[in-house]
């Protein structure tokens, strides 16, 4: 998960995310944290965000220096394939294998919803998190307030944090368990809040889309996402292939996409 998420914020950082002015625009960096965060606070209202929402996602919310930090210092990601997946898929090996034996019901009928193999679906789901182990800790709505006052990439993380609220307004997760990386990823494949609301499915049927606790809401969302973005049924996800630019979709790295392809093929041979 840890090289992932440089990645994965090296790929936030090459988005650029257009829209139309604010109807309140809150300027980043300028003035005290606190004032941004109470005209941040009318911009969500006048967006349609629920009062109730607002004050349960954002009361008390301070600035995150060490989220700061972690964004100001990323590196450029320089391992070669052969040297990141040989320390990423070994060790996940074997329990990627009982994984696709423990929920093969559940992945069967995510394949006959949305057409993607449950070995892919697991691949990602072990590189991104351990299989929800390592979710992450940042609390998701400090996070991406930070990142939103901040100006580096404010119109990006301002829309992360308002399908942050989105997701809290519509009773998926309570603002006080919602945590993940520093970048804002949530969950045990880490959905960026936007994929969230766009991609979230209930899929264990107990009307809340929980991509932190409920594995089959998990699998069938990120099927969802590939789905969504152009997966084929019944073709390979190889290198060069349609699907693996679908791949390319979920993680925009070279590498990472390799290893993802290169651990679904592995798991596809297991015994």
């Amino acid at each position: 998960m840890i090289s992932r998420l440089s990645m994965r914020a090296l790929a936030l950082a090459a988005l650029l995310l257009t829209s139309a002015a604010p109807v309140l625009a809150a300027p980043c960096g300028t003035g005290p944290f606190e004032t941004w965060l109470e005209d941040f606070k009318k911009e969500a209202a006048a967006k349609g965000i629920s009062a109730s929402a607002i004050q349960a996602g954002l009361s008390g919310v301070t600035l995150d220096k060490s989220v700061l930090a972690r964004d100001q210092s990323q590196k450029v990601f320089s391992q070669s394939f052969e040297e990141f997946s040989g320390r990423m898929i070994p060790p996940r090996l074997t329990r990627g294998s009982n994984m696709l034996k423990q929920y093969g019901s559940v992945l069967g009928r995510i394949e006959q919803a949305y057409g993607v193999p449950g070995e892919v679906l697991v691949a990602i789901w072990g590189l991104e998190t351990d299989f929800g182990v390592n979710i992450g800790k940042f609390p998701t709505l400090r996070a991406l307030a930070t990142l939103a006052y901040d100006c580096r990439r404010a119109d990006m993380f301002k829309a992360e944090l308002m399908d942050a609220l989105r997701i809290v307004e519509r009773g998926d997760i309570a603002p006080q368990d919602l945590r993940g990386a520093w970048a804002g990823e949530i969950g045990q494949t880490q959905f960026m809040p936007s994929s969230y609301v766009k991609f979230a499915v209930d899929f264990d049927g107990n009307g809340r889309r929980d991509l932190l606790r409920s594995p089959p809401d998990v699998l069938a969302s990120t099927a969802n996402f590939l789905a969504n973005h152009g997966w084929q049924r019944g073709k390979d996800w190889e290198p060069g292939s349609a699907n693996f630019a679908v791949i390319k979709e979920w993680n925009k790295s070279e590498v990472y996409a390799k290893t993802i392809a290169s651990f679904a093929t592995q798991l596809s041979r297991a015994p």
